[in-house]
């Protein structure tokens, strides 16, 4: 009974967790237990708990108005990415010295459905194969502490990941990279593999924030 008590308030933390980083619960939206419970089909002590990790997360904040949603704020967008630029140098190189032959064959996989769904506008996969890019690289670079940092940076900016694909030219703009960044890691240029994942994801600051790319 315990177990599945902590099973559910794990679920129940995921979904808002998600709810909140996708923009679906957006700054300044006020919560409720009894509203969270409602919508989600369940008691409040799983929502309270829920609430209590997310509050630890910095993604709520108590108001003389209630509990109120924070998201990640541009600026928290640009200090994740800043942190990015700084280590995920040494995950692709990393990646470069570990990644075997299927791992190689998973990651262009990958970028192959990416022009796939570029095809045809689908920004929610495309979304999720930006994800599953990076992942495979953070969770094949040979260090789980690389691993552990990087995996959740890169799903708490997914609301700016998806505005950085959201038109046509930025979807067109961001698979393009993922090739060359494909390109030169097959070809174990590490040099030209990491200067091309920095401009990638300065780049992406870019396109998420609505500015121009020089």
């Amino acid at each position: 009974m315990e177990y599945k008590t902590i099973s559910l308030s794990d679920q129940v933390f995921e979904r808002l967790e998600n709810d909140i980083l996708s923009g679906h619960y957006k700054r300044g939206d006020i919560v409720t237990e009894l509203q969270l419970s409602s919508e989600l089909g369940v008691s409040r002590t799983p929502v309270r708990e829920a609430l209590r990790r997310l509050f630890q997360e910095h993604l709520i904040e108590d108001t003389p108005k209630g509990t109120m949603v924070l998201g990640i704020t541009p600026r928290d967008f640009r200090d994740m990415s800043e942190i990015r630029l700084r280590i995920e140098e040494l995950a692709v190189r990393g990646f470069i010295e570990h990644a075997d032959t299927d791992t190689l064959k998973e990651l262009n996989e990958t970028v192959d459905f990416q022009e796939f769904y570029l095809a045809r506008e689908d920004v929610e996969h495309l979304k999720e194969l930006d994800g599953r890019f990076h992942d495979i690289i953070y969770c094949h670079c040979g260090s789980m502490i690389l691993r552990d940092t990087l995996v959740p940076l890169h799903r708490k900016i997914q609301q700016y990941r998806r505005a950085s694909l959201r038109s046509p030219e930025r979807a067109l703009t961001s698979v393009r990279e993922h090739k060359e960044i494909l390109q030169a890691i097959v070809a174990r240029d590490t040099a030209l593999a990491v200067s091309r994942m920095n401009q990638h994801i300065r780049n992406a600051i870019t396109r998420a924030l609505g500015e121009e790319v020089e």
